[in-house]
């Protein structure tokens, strides 16, 4: 049994629990990611995302439950889970008065790398990630994204099975998080690896993850691929702002009655429908507000998007600023609780 798990997943969580005193950070979870796969937990700061990151790459204890890395238990057996694992971190790590290689000699010895393939190794990666031509340069020169790149380097020197990356561009601009999509792209072909990240930006989600878990509030609230998750919404998605922030039960009622509807969510003025047929529902939707005389100020016809999805199963948005604050807040707990 133990040898079919390891041939068919690298991550195996059953019914996975962390309480911080009163606070459940995570809360009864269980999931499996397939070897090979690219899997990622999408959600705000402060769902859950980075301490189940945690209890894997064995820095926090469980509450109750049980996970296994590679086949080897995260709870009984660390060292060999350490073994097989890389993990890049939200904030960067690297030193920046020492250069690109100093950090990744570091690195290397850090983990036990034999001296005779340390320099071979440092030479594939910094190639992989395009800092051969820097990495004499002091760290305090690079960019943010080289930083990071520098980072993800540092996480594959030992060539892990698994490795995790906790918010991979948090902080980054789009352009330079595109560029790190592409990296994370390349290491997972070239080493064949598999590939654990937890992100709130739903494209990220979308364009870099075989399959993505939804994770709010320390529950799972769905698993599946991005695309199966979209098609699951309807074909179409209409957005309604209302002038009236307080919705009308009567309303709401005569929009579920509509044919090609298949969910609504409402968001203070804000409705979204999921629909499969928009053409047909949108001139329904003005003679039902015209009948009932609530006004409208906009509406849109759009394809479905992880937001989307998101918003279905959670009732609420992924907002970067409240992401922000979410996360130091749940550094500084997270620091209390543990003193």
């Amino acid at each position: 049994m133990k040898e079919a798990i390891k041939l068919l997943y690298s991550i195996v969580t059953k019914s996975l629990t962390k309480s911080f005193g009163d606070v459940i950070a995570v809360n009864d979870i269980s999931f499996s990611v397939k070897t090979g796969e690219i899997f990622g937990f999408l959600g705000p700061n402060g769902a859950g995302k980075s301490t189940t990151m945690m209890i894997l790459t064995t820095l926090l204890k469980t509450t109750s439950g049980h996970a296994l890395i590679s086949n080897f238990d995260v709870m009984n057996d660390p060292k060999r889970v350490r073994e097989n694992i890389g993990y890049v971190q939200q904030e960067t790590t690297v030193d920046e008065y020492l250069t690109g290689r100093e950090n990744l000699l570091l690195q290397a010895r850090l983990n036990h790398i034999p001296k005779n393939e340390i320099n071979s190794r440092i030479d594939e990666v910094l190639e992989l990630i395009e800092l051969t031509d820097k990495q004499n340069d002091s760290v305090v020169t690079y960019s943010g994204g080289m930083r990071k790149r520098l980072d993800i380097a540092g996480g594959l020197l030992h060539r892990p099975k698994v490795l995790f990356l906790d918010e991979p561009t948090v902080g980054l601009d789009i352009q330079t998080r595109r560029k790190i999509w592409e990296y994370i792209k390349k290491i997972h072909t070239e080493f064949d690896m598999t590939i654990f990240l937890s992100t709130h930006y739903m494209e990220e989600a979308d364009k870099l993850c075989d399959r993505v878990g939804i994770i709010d509030g320390g529950k799972i609230q769905i698993i599946d691929t991005p695309e199966n998750l979209k098609n699951a919404m309807g074909n179409e998605v209409i957005s309604i702002i209302l002038e009236d922030d307080s919705i009308h039960d009567s309303f709401l009622t005569k929009l579920k009655e509509i044919e090609f509807v298949k969910n609504i969510t409402e968001d203070g003025s804000k409705l979204t429908l999921f629909v499969s047929n928009g053409t047909e529902v949108i001139p329904k939707i003005f003679q039902i507000s015209s009948e009932l005389e609530i006004k409208i100020i906009t509406i849109s016809l759009t394809r479905p998007t992880l937001d989307d999805v998101f918003i279905s199963y959670t009732g609420h948005e992924i907002r970067d600023d409240d992401s922000k604050f979410n996360r130091r807040r749940e550094h500084a707990k997270m620091k209390r609780l543990r003193t």
